[in-house]
């Protein structure tokens, strides 16, 4: 939803708390695409949450995983490589 607020990552929080978009993009890095904590870049992000792999909706998924990273949701390994700390994807 646009202008949803993305709380910085604490204790106790999981996903539940984001809005959905968010919440699809945590689901596939924590293990809901079958491939249990291995890292991603944002086209596959995108093909996984069910979006077409193109550079509108790639931009898309790069914009909410870097605010995800900045808010300690996500790591960045390399730029556009995104992977869940551990015990930060739980709870969904």
């Amino acid at each position: 939803m646009p202008g949803s607020v993305v709380p910085h990552w604490e204790e106790g929080l999981v996903p539940a708390v984001l809005a959905p978009d968010y919440q699809r993009i945590m689901d596939v890095l924590v293990g809901g695409n079958g491939i249990c904590g291995e890292a991603m870049d944002c086209r596959q992000l995108a093909a996984a949450v069910g979006l077409e792999p193109v550079p509108a909706k790639v931009e898309g998924v790069r914009s909410k995983a870097k605010r995800l990273a900045a808010r300690g949701w996500l790591a960045e390994e390399r730029p556009g490589l995104f992977s869940v700390p551990v015990g930060r994807g739980g709870g969904s």
